[in-house]
């Protein structure tokens, strides 16, 4: 049988077409062949969002660059857009970075602290396992009544959330070895685009003035950002949403800062 070599195959109809199920296999796992290939499977992605975690298994320090390299192209896009927009005297209300003194402490919540807790609350659950998605329900509740409690008893309070916390851990840990959810594979696709949205829209906290209409679109860099974060995260796992995530952050301070230097 004549078969096509894998660096040729950048899409999952050509593999199919070229390779038995093995081979085919090994293809899809393995880094697209330029950094074009790999923006072209992430496109391919978001037209059919896939539930299919822990198919990749290398080449995750390149995905990754490659990925970060199309999450900064996009953003001086948007930047570019911005600064047009502003030139020509449409109001654009500025962001909770804007005249922030980089403190340490500011720099770590922005760069470590936001990333990992963003994405276990945005993209943990998204593989689809009970673990994570019973351990976020646990400490969602354990969170919300430590909340409502901690007025009246804050002892109780502490004591709720200390209890969801133990709970997601021993949810975690006991449904460590379970698949994801027929149904919830089955629905992955408006589950993605449910976590990618709910993302984008909690960062209108950002904003302190401004109607919805006008606010709206400039979340439009966390919509894009979190089609990545939530790519990444089901192609490798949890970790490499992270990461990126950091990657972006640390970028986007680094630019407000400099920015804040110029002017």
């Amino acid at each position: 049988m004549t078969t096509t070599p894998i660096s040729e195959a950048i899409g999952a109809a050509e593999i199919e077409a070229s390779f038995g199920e093995g081979e085919r296999d090994a293809a899809l796992v393995a880094p697209a062949l330029t950094i074009m290939d790999e923006w072209r499977r992430f496109g391919a992605f978001l037209k059919r969002p896939t539930l299919d975690v822990g198919v990749q298994n290398e080449g995750a320090p390149t995905v990754l660059a490659r990925i970060y390299a199309l999450d900064m192209a996009a953003m001086f896009v948007l930047i570019g857009v911005a600064s047009a927009l502003i030139a020509a005297g449409v109001y654009i209300p500025e962001t909770a970075l804007a005249g922030m003194e980089f403190t340490w402490g500011i720099i770590a919540l922005v760069v470590i602290g936001a990333p990992v807790m963003e994405e276990i609350a945005f993209r943990g659950w998204l593989s689809g396992r009970p673990g994570p998605i019973l351990a976020l329900l646990f400490l969602g509740v354990g969170a919300i009544g430590a909340t409502i409690l901690q007025a009246s008893t804050p002892v109780g309070g502490a004591l709720l959330g200390l209890a969801g916390l133990a709970a997601a851990i021993t949810a975690l840990f006991v449904l460590r070895k379970n698949p994801a959810m027929g149904w919830f594979a089955k629905g992955f696709p408006a589950f993605f685009w449910l976590s990618t949205i709910a993302f984008a829209l909690v960062h209108l906290a950002n904003f302190e003035e401004g109607s919805l209409a006008v606010l709206l679109p400039l979340v439009l860099p966390q919509l894009i950002l979190g089609t990545m974060l939530g790519y990444v995260r089901v192609r490798f796992a949890l970790w490499a949403a992270i990461a990126l995530h950091a990657a972006h952050n640390a970028t986007a301070l680094s630019i407000a800062a400099i920015g804040g230097q110029l002017g």
